[in-house]
């Protein structure tokens, strides 16, 4: 019998009369359990990318527009929804306005919560450089790329500086080994600041905006001792950090060797012992991810606690006889507990937070009666991260992370019913190569996009790895902390170093395999952002829609992958770039990119080489023909015939003595003074005065005429620039 209150049209909206489901595609139902929920970090990652792509920072109309979409999307639907109750619309687009609204809403919601965060951490930038002596409370200890110790200072005091205007907090290399101070510790040294420093070509990586969410508005170098001021205080926060340096400390003598620093960095996620070239074998054999807390390392732990406490609950149950009692809600109790005291051991983090809620929400479910494993977990915790730091999308790690956990989900339904056929010894092995295909797909592109290199043996090595993480390194952090109180830790250590000295000699050996790593060229900024949507839309399950519909989104998705495919294999290199302080430029020719010099230049250079898909170092690129003249005043020539331009790169006193500067033809003048000389009508002049409006350029020719792309448009920029 027909529900009294059934609504003509049925839909998502009314309680339509009992039919049959509507038939979908096996390899959406996985996601079809999970419903709409996958969506919701779907589109709110729509609007917090949205936000962060905006060339200038908004103003208030823009918050008052986003204000009234939000409206829109709340009061929109129910609107229709009154005019299909009267029967003016088709209850089938009653349901399609309620997802469009709710898209609506969340996606201005993420716009919103981008900017709230952004201003929430604004803190003071240095704006120009500074040589003195710098003063500041130890809060952090890390290992630079260049193998170097820093050090991040807050509570700082800069000589001569106003108080407003002194960064929150610094960061500062030191350029002698020396011992360390400890986290809390009051210091003082004689250092060279700067500001955080932006991208090194336009469309590149902007350091500025990490380091604005962080606040850290200065960043530099110094070459004096580090001398205590005062003796580090038992506040909360930085005994806690001084207990994990301690306990790092003594997992690196007791261990003993980069075996004992990448141990500590597993337990405590004290990164400073290891060493550069560590880091670098590590990144060539795809095994870098193990290095950092992050969501592997939440899982094993929580798994082999869950285990654990499963099976000794179970024997004790059955030992004495007791019934009733649901003993894996107990164990998932106690590894949700045990996950937590993880996440307050190793200092958080990002990728360690964002690992503790996808683990969290997982062992909830356990507790609840509710599916552990499901898109749900993975929505929930993205959820809660992009609402807590909007910023993380645009963070490799998040996005690596997300894009392997989903696609391991997505391959969970059919890994079920391959897995019977299977002898029961294959399985494991299966499994194991299944997974690490799986997410090896999925993070392959998202790491070639960030880092530039693509990691033939990356699987190979994951195989080999990861099983020993599981089962020796891991279990083997347990064991230690729980027999450190008796002081009977050293076997359990002596396990995780085995563990650990396994995973480095396998990360030597497949780093050391002919074409273990393939250098790739940066792709375009669209890239990134239609590889993440064209992938949403291919493989998250469906809303609302018919057959026809879904086979349309997901040919859009397809094409939308084929797309960010093309336009990374059609694009093109910049033919100069210039930095943004005027001291280096670099010209593409048919043997690589050529430095008009060996040295100078910070890390732009390099950066331009790794971008361009070159491992060569700048001395070896800046030998290849092209420059000529004297080093203060370096000449190139662009182009051949009467398109030709010619390039001069001038730097030091050679850009201060000139009174004139005679072109004798189309010319580019790049400087890293400002000049002050007449200038020649036929001179396109980019000198440290122009390069301060506009940041790092590049450069090409079209008919003969130079095209300039700055880093930097003509209005204000984002708040972090």
């Amino acid at each position: 019998m027909e529900s009294v209150n059934a609504r003509p049209g049925g839909g998502l909206l009314a309680p339509a009369r009992p039919r049959a489901a509507p038939a979908v595609p096996r390899r959406a139902a996985v996601a079809i359990r999970a419903g709409m929920l996958p969506w919701v970090p779907f589109w709110l990652a729509l609007g917090i990318g949205g936000w962060f792509l905006l060339r200038d920072e908004p103003g208030r109309a823009f918050y008052a527009a986003l204000a009234l979409c939000a409206c829109l999307g709340l009061l929109g639907p129910a609107l229709v929804l009154r005019l299909a109750e009267r029967g003016r619309c088709d209850w089938l687009w009653a349901d399609r306005s309620r997802l469009a609204g709710l898209a609506l809403l969340l996606m201005a919601l993420g716009a919103g919560l981008s900017g709230f965060r952004a201003h929430l951490v604004a803190a003071p930038v240095l704006g120009f450089r500074y040589y003195g002596p710098v003063e500041g409370r130890v809060i952090g200890i890390d290992r630079s790329s260049s193998d170097r110790m820093r050090l991040l200072l807050d509570q700082v005091s800069l000589r001569d500086v106003p108080p407003g205007r002194v960064p929150q907090r610094v960061r500062v290399s030191l350029m002698t080994a020396q011992d360390l101070p400890v986290p809390g510790q009051r210091v003082m040294m004689t250092a060279h600041l700067g500001p955080p420093g932006g991208a090194s070509e336009p469309g590149g990586f902007d350091f500025r905006r990490m380091a604005w969410f962080e606040r850290l508005g200065a960043i530099g170098y110094a070459r004096t001792p580090v001398l205590a001021v005062a003796m580090p205080r038992d506040d909360g926060a930085l005994a806690l950090h001084r207990l994990r340096m301690s306990l790092a400390e003594t997992m690196r003598e007791r261990i003993g060797g980069q075996e004992g620093a990448v141990s500590a960095a597993l337990v405590t996620g004290d990164r400073s012992g290891i060493s550069e070239q560590t880091n670098e074998i590590m990144r060539a054999s795809n095994l870098y991810h193990i290095i950092s807390i992050s969501g592997l390392h939440m899982s094993m732990l929580a798994g082999f606690v869950y285990a654990a406490l499963r099976i000794a609950g179970a024997a004790a149950q059955g030992l004495a006889g007791a019934r009733g009692i649901a003993v894996h809600k107990l164990a998932a109790a106690g590894a949700l507990a045990v996950a937590a005291l993880y996440l307050w051991l190793s200092g958080g983090g990002v990728a360690t937070e964002r690992s503790f809620v996808m683990v969290a929400v997982m062992l909830v479910a356990i507790i609840v009666d509710r599916r552990a494993v499901s898109l749900r977990t993975v929505a929930v915790a993205a959820v809660l991260v992009l609402i807590l730091a909007p910023e993380a999308l645009t963070e490799p790690g998040f996005q690596m992370s997300f894009a392997a956990t989903v696609a391991l989900i997505l391959v969970q339904e059919p890994w079920l019913k391959l897995a019977p056929a299977l002898p029961w010894w294959a399985r494991p092995v299966v499994m194991l190569v299944l997974s690490s295909a799986v997410a090896g797909l999925a993070t392959s592109p998202i790491a070639a996009i960030h880092f530039g290199r693509m990691t033939q043996y990356g699987m190979l090595a994951n195989l080999l790895v990861v099983p020993v993480v599981g089962m020796l390194v891991m279990p083997g952090a347990v064991f230690a902390a729980v027999l450190a109180p008796l002081g009977l830790a050293q076997p359990a250590l002596w396990l995780m170093g085995l563990g650990t000295k396994w995973m480095l000699w396998v990360a030597a050996w497949v780093a050391g395999l002919d074409g273990a790593v393939t250098l790739v060229p940066a792709p375009p900024p669209a890239v990134l952002p239609l590889l993440g949507l064209g992938a949403a839309l291919l493989f998250l399950g469906p809303l609302t829609e018919a057959g026809r519909l879904l086979l349309l989104r997901r040919i859009l998705g397809a094409g939308l992958l084929a797309a960010s495919a093309l336009v990374w294999f059609w694009s093109e290199r910049p033919l100069v770039l210039v930095s943004a302080e005027g001291d280096a430029v670099a010209v593409m020719t048919q043997a690589g990119r050529v430095p008009s010099k060996p040295r100078g230049g910070g890390f732009a250079i390099q950066n331009w080489l790794e971008a361009d898909g070159d491992s060569a170092d700048q001395r070896t690129a800046a030998a290849r023909a092209l420059w000529t003249g004297p080093n203060p005043d370096r000449q190139a020539i662009l182009g051949a015939g009467d398109g030709s331009l010619r390039l001069r790169h001038l730097t030091g006193k050679a850009a201060e003595v000139l009174d004139r500067l005679d072109c004798q033809g189309p010319t580019i003048v790049v400087a890293d003074r400002k000049l002050t000389a007449t200038v020649d009508p036929d001179c396109l002049v980019l000198d440290a005065a122009r390069l301060r409006r506009t940041g790092a350029v590049a450069i090409g020719i079209r008919q003969g005429q130079p095209w300039l792309r700055p880093a930097q448009g003509p209005g204000p920029g984002r708040i972090w620039q």
